[in-house]
């Protein structure tokens, strides 16, 4: 049987971001996908005006409540969460991903703990990065933070997140908080004019480093899009070198391939086939 995964955050009608990025990707890996939305938007919000609403966390608990009536709960592999909300939602993934590891000791839960980025700041209510910290990460099995959401986890200022060395520090103090893994994205290293994302553990390192490309605006949705190919990638071999490699390599395929009628969405239809087998290969370097 497929791997299935449990996957919780927002839905965009129109666009690539959230679960309509991640349940595809993960989809096209051949991995059941079970998404619930945390909100519903026309479209993202960083196209300007939209409309929808965001749900409340009654509404994710009595999904949960009805998947685990029917016993669908044992059956999760993993639990992928991402854009929130609210910190009462939130709290309800916290619950939900607790729930799904009392049932299934093997389930992992992946938190990409979606809260802003370097130039645009924080985008999420105050009370959701306090979450993240003292609630999520503890519960996290893999952690997917850009640079900007890896130096608020950790109490680092982004400008010291410069080097190497720096950015595997911040990741090991967040593994002292939780994940046995941390995932970092978005990368701009001293020196370096290509764009890395790192694998990170208690004892070892990886870098995929890709050219950087510099498309103004950047895509929507390549941080949900990496996380769950990460975590789909992991899931099925267990190679974490192997999963950063063919994850970063999917994700710079659907970036190169932005159809530039439409920046800000990723071109996740038409280029699906790089979700399967990236037509350029990144390496995973030992660091």
């Amino acid at each position: 049987m497929p791997f299935t995964v449990l996957s919780i955050q927002s839905h965009v009608v129109a666009g690539h971001v959230g679960n309509d990025a991640a349940a595809f990707a993960l989809q096209r890996l051949g991995i059941e996908v079970w998404p619930i939305h945390t909100v519903q938007f026309s479209n993202h919000p960083g196209h300007g005006a939209w409309t929808g609403q965001a749900f409340d966390a009654a509404h994710v608990r009595s999904l949960i409540d009805g998947l685990d009536a029917r016993g669908y709960l044992r059956r999760v592999d993993a639990v992928l969460s991402g854009y929130v909300g609210t910190a009462e939602t939130a709290a309800a993934i916290a619950e939900t991903a607790a729930r799904v590891k009392t049932q299934n000791a093997s389930a992992i839960y992946c938190c990409d703990p979606v809260m802003g980025d370097v130039g645009p700041g924080l985008f999420v209510k105050p009370d959701v990065p306090p979450f993240f910290v003292d609630t999520a990460m503890p519960l996290a099995d893999i952690a997917t933070p850009n640079v900007f959401e890896l130096s608020l986890l950790t109490g680092t200022l982004v400008a010291t997140l410069g080097t190497l060395p720096e950015l595997v520090a911040a990741a090991r103090a967040l593994i002292k908080r939780g994940p046995r893994m941390v995932l970092v994205t978005s990368a701009h290293i001293v020196g370096d004019g290509r764009i890395a994302t790192l694998a990170v553990t208690a004892d070892h390192a990886w870098r995929v480093s890709t050219p950087y490309i510099p498309l103004a605006p950047m895509p929507n949705g390549m941080g949900d899009c990496i996380a769950a190919l990460f975590l789909g990638r992991y899931l099925q071999h267990h190679d974490i070198a192997l999963a950063l490699s063919q994850s970063v390599s999917s994700l710079y395929a659907l970036v190169r391939g932005t159809d530039a009628s439409m920046p800000r969405d990723l071109n996740l239809i038409a280029m699906q086939d790089a979700l399967v087998k990236a037509p350029e290969t990144f390496a995973a370097e030992f660091v």
